[in-house]
């Protein structure tokens, strides 16, 4: 596994166009998932992507949860009901789906499929069960982990947050120690102690191979 940035345990969509980077360096046209526990910015770090390095395609999940404040239809997600990501569930629409939280998230299948066969790199972000299924049908993707700086700081980032009641927090606390304790599924560890950074990391692991967890 790579490990980018501080370590863990108090150590120190829409579709843009493909094309080369400013720097020349063409990307690989492989699917990067990034996944992360509930708070680490993983949205965050994405729309960092989006801004420094436009030619790598991010996918937009859809979800049944209500959209927080200057969340925008398509951007950040696709806002649907549970009847209508029912619908899409039962036509094999979700390339990945799970429950997280008590809100449903899955991946659109096509939009996918369509990036990688025109040779164009995607990039998912999507919670630890969903990346377990992404990693089962299609196991050449490289699997990144966000992680925050310490514990600490993703206490204060989710007890920051006004939109939840305390309930909510201790739910995505307990998760998120299960999806820290899985660093071992991943290909790379990516710490966000510098949004940017960590958007320049994540686009860097686009462009490099990809090595096996033994080499």
């Amino acid at each position: 596994m790579t490990a980018l940035g501080t370590d863990l345990g108090g150590r120190a969509g829409g579709s843009l166009p493909g094309g080369p980077p400013p720097d020349g360096s063409a990307l690989r046209a492989r699917l990067t998932v990034l996944s992360g526990p509930s708070g680490v910015g993983k949205g965050t770090v994405i729309a960092a992507v989006r801004r420094r390095h436009p030619q790598a395609w991010v996918s937009v999940s859809y979800t049944t949860r209500p959209p927080r404040a200057g969340e925008v239809e398509g951007v950040q997600y696709h806002f649907a009901s549970r009847e209508e990501f029912g619908r899409m569930v039962d036509a094999g629409g979700f390339l990945e789906w799970a429950e997280f939280a008590g809100n449903l998230y899955g991946t659109p299948r096509q939009p996918v499929l369509d990036q990688l066969a025109r040779g164009v790199p995607a990039v998912l972000e999507i919670e630890l069960q969903g990346a377990r299924q992404v990693k089962k049908a299609m196991p050449g993707a490289r699997f990144v982990l966000l992680a925050p700086p310490s514990w600490q700081e993703l206490e204060r980032r989710l007890v920051g947050r006004d939109t939840e009641t305390a309930e909510a927090w201790q739910v995505r606390l307990d998760q998120a120690r299960v999806e820290l304790a899985a660093e071992a599924e991943f290909d790379a560890v990516i710490i966000n102690d510098d949004v940017g950074r960590a958007a320049d990391q994540l686009v860097e692991l686009l462009r490099s191979p990809l090595l096996t967890r033994e080499g």
